[in-house]
């Protein structure tokens, strides 16, 4: 089966082969007040809020995962500040200890 995309003479390069600017042709000739028009133009408002409410909920989702990733890094800070805290008295405490015994040793 020979490809429809196939150029058969070099004159034919110039044509669009893709076709898209033909003409779509509609036979809109339902009237407002046709029930097949008006459902069709419902279900397009429920895609539409469909769509919506997908993105809602997808924002929705975002913020709880940020939410959540805020407030665990905010443990692990805290738990970080007691650390800082006991290593600071530590060192407080460490340098007392060298302190008295250099102040020992001059003795």
């Amino acid at each position: 089966m020979k490809d429809k995309r196939t150029y058969k003479n070099i004159k034919e390069y110039g044509e669009d082969m893709s076709h898209e600017n033909e003409r779509k042709h509609t036979n809109e000739d339902r009237g407002p007040l046709d029930l097949s028009l008006l459902i069709d133009s419902h279900k397009k408002e429920i895609w539409n809020f469909k769509m919506k409410e997908s993105e809602w909920i997808k924002t929705k989702n975002q913020l709880e995962g940020t939410k959540r990733i805020v407030e665990e890094l905010s443990s692990k800070i805290l738990q970080q500040q007691r650390v800082i805290e006991h290593l600071e008295y530590d060192n407080k405490t460490y340098k007392e200890e060298i302190e008295k015994l250099l102040a020992d040793k001059q003795k």
